[in-house]
């Protein structure tokens, strides 16, 4: 599942208006005092007998300008797009005003009340969004599936690497030699999808070759620790098992640093020597064929990954500091609760099922992507084009439900195409089948929690999920459902906001 973890750079936003700055009322006060000489506050005028002095009106009989219309006229443009109040009283506090510069300035209570009056004067003006071209349409498609194959070829590798691995039966009531090749991969999975979100966050800055060069140092440590894991997990007689986990990690950080770089087509390149193994589902090859046909591929990706990593080896490239490290910690938990569902998926009664099951999510990752896009640039069309919370809320849930329910539907067809490929695979039955869609829903909206900023949350779910099933297989139905019934409840307080959809 290596590079199924959808992570995207944060893009760059158009600077908000600026808003005043609250002052103490001290300096207020001094601000409007008239100055004296040399810049000095004049000094009060002395008290007079009889009535005040009448105060003229401003020159031209005007009014003063009322200090709300002139906050309406600066922010005019954030605020005639608006959906509801809120995103304005955000805009205000995150600006640093607080509720007394509010009742001194502008004579309201907080600033949720300045945010309705605001909402209140200025008209709704939301452009129509620009439709996008069917070029782009078929561009953006062809590229998340092209992500998709490239998650599932790898399974091929195990295809041909199974002849030469231990047989026998293993512990735990796996075959020999699962313990490392799984032990090796999970710690891949966590490692990478940590080091993808740090590399993802400094191209989202504009920095390439500070991502370069994380994936640089991070790579390499990332598949010397998933080769640790492996042999230290190894027993007696599994030395085959752990020296291809040691090639599995190798594999995952340089498909890492090709997916992250946007390389996907040198990836699929690298890849394509592993659809030798297709004829041997039908026929024994040759020991030999088998090991050439691994290791072609393994070397072909780590050295396009060495090529697209040259602009990090720069003197300066990437910078000192950067984003916190901690930072990345949440994406490495969620890949490591995602990675023990799939596995959950593969490891079942019927070894032959697990695989078609393995195959069906991995494969479904690239329209999975896809529609995670469908959904937010649906969202963001319906932010610009509807007036009232309530609209938002309808719109937005019914595109949720229609995104996910599209997933599910080529999950499904996955699973059983997968099934009808594979010789001599039996039927899936309908209780393996639910719990396929219910470890997919709970996949696809937690990748949706992530790429709104959820992830801690995602992770959570998932990691309790992964727990239950390892402490209790049999319940494997039950905490998938029980994950998936949290996450939709969750996606549904978070996402129908309007503003959880300002970027």
């Amino acid at each position: 599942m290596s590079g199924s973890l959808w992570l995207k750079p944060p893009k760059a936003e158009t600077p908000l208006p600026a808003i005043p700055r609250p002052r103490r009322e001290g300096a207020a006060r001094r601000a409007a005092a008239p100055a004296g000489p040399a810049g000095q506050p004049a000094p009060a005028p002395a008290p007079v007998d009889g009535p005040a002095p009448h105060t003229p009106p401003p020159a031209g009989g005007e009014l003063a300008d009322d200090p709300l219309d002139e906050l309406a006229r600066r922010l005019d443009g954030f605020v005639a797009v608006a959906v509801h109040p809120d995103e304005i009283a955000a805009l205000l506090e995150s600006d640093g005003m607080t509720d007394e510069h509010i009742r001194l300035t502008y004579g309201r209570a907080d600033s949720f009340s300045l945010a309705e009056d605001l909402y209140a004067r200025v008209e709704r003006r939301h452009p129509e969004p620009a439709a996008p071209t069917t070029s782009a349409w078929y561009g953006e498609l062809a590229g998340c599936l092209l992500r998709g194959l490239v998650f599932a070829l790898p399974g091929l590798a195990y295809v041909l690497a199974a002849p030469l691995l231990a047989g026998g039966h293993g512990r735990f009531g796996l075959p020999a030699g699962t313990v490392p090749l799984l032990a090796g991969a999970v710690t891949g999975w966590v490692w990478n999808q940590a080091l993808a979100h740090r590399a993802y966050t400094w191209l989202g800055l504009g920095d390439r070759p500070a991502a370069a060069r994380a994936l640089l140092t991070g790579g390499p440590a990332g598949a010397l620790a998933g080769t640790a894991v492996a042999l230290a997990s190894a027993a007696p007689g599994e030395t085959p098992s752990a020296v291809f986990a040691a090639g599995q990690s190798l594999y995952l950080a340089a498909a890492t640093v090709l997916l992250v770089l946007g390389r996907e087509r040198a990836l699929l390149c690298a890849l394509l020597p592993l659809t030798g193994a297709v004829p041997a589902f039908r026929w024994d090859l040759p020991d030999a064929l088998r090991a050439g046909l691994l290791l072609a591929s393994l070397t072909a990706s780590a050295v396009f990954a060495a090529l697209v990593l040259r602009p990090g080896l720069r003197r300066g490239a990437g910078g000192r500091g950067g984003p916190p490290r901690a930072a990345s910690l949440p994406y490495g938990l969620f890949g490591l609760g995602s990675g023990l569902l799939v596995l959950h998926a593969g490891v079942g009664d019927l070894s032959v099922s697990g695989a078609g099951s393995v195959i069906a999510l991995t494969l479904s990752m690239g329209p999975a992507e896809w529609l995670l896009h469908r959904f937010r640039d649906g969202s963001l069309t319906r932010l610009r084009t509807l007036t009232t919370a309530r609209e938002f809320r309808r719109a937005v849930t019914g595109t949720l439900v229609l995104c996910l329910g599209g997933y599910l539907t080529v999950l499904l067809a996955l699973a059983l195409a997968a099934t009808l490929a594979w010789p001599g695979a039996p039927w899936p039955t309908l209780p393996r089948l639910v719990t396929l869609l219910l470890i997919g829903t709970v996949l696809w909206l937690g990748l949706l929690l992530q790429a709104f900023g959820a992830v801690l949350s995602a992770a959570t779910v998932c990691l309790l999920a992964a727990a239950a099933q390892t402490v209790e297989p049999m319940a494997g139905p039950v905490a998938a459902g029980g994950a998936a019934a949290v996450l939709a409840a969750l996606t549904c307080a978070l996402l129908v906001r309007p503003t959880a959809h300002r970027a």
